[in-house]
């Protein structure tokens, strides 16, 4: 198994979480971004740079992410492709986006995007607290145990 990050707009403190994690269970963690990112010295984590533009990241992690895999992102559209492979999706606040929830997310997602379109300030999520941290490392820790200490 691999984790994949999703990492252009993955907030710093849920990154810190996962170079724990990777470095505690021995899982490797690659941060998918168009810009250099630092990563701590690890031999589990490491960072791609993918070119600039729309997507870019996102495709390169459809293209590498694997059956079993675990994606880090709270991009709707790129979870459901990653669901689509057979990976599994943690978004930063903690909720695990899988086959039975991923339509009902990108439904949703698709309806507040057309009202963007239309005008309509739907205003945008809240920055990310401790309850989220913590969801999230909640979320990591269960997800993790349940496929690496079988």
């Amino acid at each position: 198994m691999h984790i994949w990050v999703d990492a252009d707009a993955c907030p710093r403190v849920i990154k810190e979480i996962l170079f724990r994690a990777a470095d505690r269970l021995q899982v490797p963690v690659t941060l998918v971004a168009n810009k250099l990112l630092h990563t701590p010295r690890s031999p589990f984590v490491d960072a791609l740079q993918v070119a600039r533009g729309f997507d870019v990241a996102d495709s390169e992690i459809v293209r590498r992410v694997q059956a079993g895999d675990l994606v880090i992102s709270a991009d709707i559209p790129l979870a459901a492709l990653v669901v689509e492979k057979g990976g599994h999706v943690i978004d930063p606040r903690g909720q695990l986006l899988d086959a039975d929830n991923i339509q009902q997310r990108l439904t949703l997602r698709n309806f507040m995007d057309e009202l963007r379109g239309a005008g309509v300030d739907t205003g945008g999520p809240a920055a990310i607290g401790h309850r989220d941290r913590q969801a999230f490392a909640n979320q990591l820790e269960r997800f993790l145990s349940a496929r690496i200490r079988r």
